[in-house]
């Protein structure tokens, strides 16, 4: 059997499936039959047969009514199996410790994956004003300092490829312009960090460094912190703890598998 790529022919079913579960967990509301069959364009019979089955597997769970559904919680056990599986995650998760140990703001772990991050851990601000995330939440990567660090690492024209246009705008401070874009990455290159400067959530600003297991990298490392409590000292102490926590893990690259 010939696996070239222009033999691949997708199985609808199969891509129906991943299609209706990929919109469930991007938007984490009920669904009304009705609303999901327009939101994939899938006729309701047939969108209906699948969520039966998904239903009775456990990737999808209806309300009392069994007309409104929600992801399940079978699809729990497939993102915590990622983790678990990962290695990169494990040998990061002293890094992450460490920064929260000594800043107490929210730390994260983001990978790239097309033209957003995905957040694949974090840890808490211990303060009452703290930004709001979730492992598994998906932000565009223009927008994040996350993002940037790892953008960063691809020549600009294929930063341009990467990314979808026109960049969405999620707060007035969002970097949308093409050209803007570009000098923010050269900043990164030459500086060695990131920073989102309330360019995903007003108030927050937020600092970022690849983490150099890859080349080009594919996850990075930040700290955010509400503009309120943001010093010059504060600053300049979390860029140098991101170089030295996460710029010195270049010679941990020989304990990760293959």
């Amino acid at each position: 059997m010939s696996t070239a790529p222009d033999d691949f022919q997708p199985v609808k079913s199969a891509g129906r499936t991943l299609d209706l579960l990929e919109l469930l967990a991007d938007q984490p509301q009920t669904w009304a039959l009705g609303d999901l069959a327009r939101a994939l364009a899938i006729p309701k019979s047939s969108l209906h047969g699948l969520l039966r089955t998904l239903v009775s597997r456990g990737w999808v769970q209806t309300d009392e009514s069994g007309t409104r559904f929600r992801l399940g919680l079978r699809a729990l056990r497939v993102g915590a199996a990622y983790l678990d599986g990962d290695d990169r995650v494990g040998l990061l998760s002293g890094v992450l410790d460490e920064l929260s140990r000594r800043f107490g703001e929210a730390v994260h772990l983001g990978r790239l994956d097309g033209d957003q991050v995905v957040y694949l851990a974090k840890r808490e601000s211990v303060h009452r004003l703290r930004l709001y995330s979730a492992i598994g939440r998906r932000l565009p990567a223009h927008a994040t300092a996350l993002g940037k660090a790892l953008l960063a690492g691809h020549p600009d024209t294929d930063v341009d490829q990467m990314l979808t246009w026109p960049l969405a705008r999620l707060t007035p401070h969002t970097v949308t312009d093409r050209e803007a874009l570009h000098a923010a990455l050269a900043t990164v290159r030459n500086t060695g960090h990131a920073v989102d400067r309330e360019e995903n959530a007003e108030g927050i600003r937020c600092f970022a460094m690849a983490v150099p297991l890859a080349n080009p990298a594919v996850d990075a490392v930040s700290v955010s912190v509400p503009v309120s409590r943001l010093s010059p000292e504060l600053e300049a102490a979390i860029v140098a703890a991101l170089r030295e926590l996460v710029g010195g893990l270049a010679q941990a690259r020989s304990m990760l598998i293959a």
